[in-house]
């Protein structure tokens, strides 16, 4: 299996890794699991952000780690999040996980849709 670990393509905050960390320790997902990111068509705008947490990388997977968190992001996703930063917000405008895509022409009210 063709993997590729780089530490710059995508950037997760301190915030939204400890957050992965909690999120697997409450649901009692094996620590050594990645959460693999990704985008799909559809949403308002276009294209949505996926979230989802798998065992291992899949061939030809890029695997991003920081805070012993590891991303698992196909190739057709990567182009589209290429320079994004994964963040974590628990504030006053909801909680939940925030994507700062610089690719994202357009975004749609609920951050969850994009379009490029």
């Amino acid at each position: 299996m063709s993997t590729t670990q780089i530490e710059s393509e995508i950037t997760i905050t301190d915030k939204a890794s400890n957050e992965i960390t909690k999120i697997k320790s409450e649901n009692k997902i094996p620590s050594d699991y990645g959460l693999r990111v990704g985008v799909k068509g559809g949403g308002c705008s276009g294209l949505s952000y996926t979230l989802g947490f798998d065992a291992a990388p899949k061939e030809g997977d890029t695997v991003i780690e920081h805070n012993n968190v590891k991303l698992f992001i196909d190739g057709k996703s990567l182009f589209y999040l290429s320079g994004t930063e994964l963040d974590f917000s628990d504030g006053l405008n909801g909680r939940g996980f925030i994507f700062n895509n610089p690719n994202a022409a357009k975004t749609c009210g609920c951050g969850s849709s994009f379009g490029v």
